[in-house]
């Protein structure tokens, strides 16, 4: 039977109870399962519960929005290449987070919680608000006193309540986590293993739009990690069901302003290693110290893969070429594109390879700052 685990020293813990950190207070973690294979999949259902038998828990009744089975379109990018565009901001509540909501609302729903905390600074409390309406679960997102009053918005649009906190961005977790202790389960998607289980099911379906074969290369926009070892995950299954021989390689974007992973991984070596944190117009991936950064080099090292840091100016000219191409997306996605350019510039992958670029947010949640950024007002 699966279980959770703690990555570091091997405990384990019974999934018949729902938790967020070990008893060492560490992330846990829910190890690559046997897969699924194409007759596994559920062809009635057109969502990503049509791949409910890779969950390691049977969900009797999925919240659900329709979440998941998003395009992947071809496009014509730079140097005369194609590239196919993965759209995940079209997903419910505008971002690829939906799929791991969805995922982690029914589990912990189906456990008889009723009452979440979450804390996100945009997406996460966005995609937390609208699967707790859907689901019937009392959602309290907190967020940056800094935060967007936009994003803050769409998270009260749905009816959730909102605490902002001053200070930085690790300040609302710590809030969440404290209130956590007496008025709901904390339900962060930074922390939450059965999060990943339903951010896992990116590959399943990049698997299964592309005729049942994977693609060459899979990039995508990093900040806590839960795309990127989503992918690792479902990919990972499919080896083991025996539906491919290999997995595509992973890259991680992101942003030269605040880039650990790309730090990290750079470095060659496994200890922490110090860059420079700016202020990024990628608020999507501005997360200096992710908790999962070990499990995220890993991920990229097994697969062949690597990362990539892009400066801001080069993700402005990006986010103005998915905008040209009718792609509308928040500068986060724009992050993956522009790391699309500089490896092939730089050689890393080649325009005949098949590249899958993630676009994990909409534009419709930054319209006036992409306006701005752009020059198009």
């Amino acid at each position: 039977m699966e279980k959770y685990a703690d990555p570091v020293d091997g405990s384990e813990y019974s999934l018949a109870e729902p938790r967020w950190r070990s008893d060492a207070g560490r992330p846990l973690w829910i190890d690559p399962g046997p897969g699924i294979t194409r007759s596994d999949i559920d062809t009635s259902i057109s969502s990503l519960w049509r791949y409910h038998w890779a969950l390691p828990v049977e969900i009797h009744t999925p919240i659900s929005l329709g979440e998941g089975r998003t395009p992947l379109i071809e496009a014509d990018w730079e140097s005369r290449s194609r590239v196919l565009l993965k759209l995940d901001f079209l997903n419910p509540s505008g971002s690829f987070k939906d799929r791991g909501t969805s995922v982690l609302f029914s589990y912990l729903r189906q456990k008889g919680i009723t009452s979440v905390l979450e804390d996100s600074s945009g997406n996460g409390g966005s995609s937390a608000a609208a699967y707790g309406a859907a689901g019937g679960l009392d959602v309290k997102v907190f967020a940056p006193a800094s935060t967007s009053p936009s994003k803050i918005s769409q998270v009260k649009a749905y009816g959730a309540k909102v605490e902002l906190v001053p200070g930085p961005r690790s300040a609302s977790q710590d809030e969440a986590i404290r209130q956590s202790e007496r008025k709901g389960f904390y339900a962060s998607h930074n922390w939450q293993p059965f999060f990943l289980q339903g951010t896992k099911t990116l590959a399943y379906e990049i698997w299964e739009d592309l005729g049942f074969h994977v693609p060459d290369n899979v990039i995508v926009p990093v900040g806590g990690g839960s795309s990127l070892l989503g992918c690792w995950l479902g990919f990972q299954e499919l080896v083991n069901s025996s539906q491919i021989a290999s997995m595509p390689r992973l890259f991680a974007a992101q942003p030269l302003n605040c880039s650990p992973v790309d730090a990290r991984f750079v470095s060659g070596t496994d200890k922490p290693v110090d860059r420079p944190v700016r202020p990024t117009i990628a608020e999507g991936t501005s997360i200096s110290r992710p908790l999962r950064l070990e499990q995220m080099i890993a991920a990229l090292r097994k697969t062949r893969g690597g990362s990539v840091a892009v400066t801001e100016s080069n993700i402005v000219r990006a986010l103005g070429s998915l905008c040209d191409r009718g792609l509308f997306v928040e500068p986060t996605s724009a992050v993956a594109a522009a790391a699309f350019s500089l490896l092939l510039a730089e050689g890393r992958i080649t325009p005949g390879e098949k590249t899958v670029v993630l676009l994990t947010g909409s534009g419709l949640k930054s319209t006036q700052t992409i306006v701005d950024l752009l020059g198009r007002s």
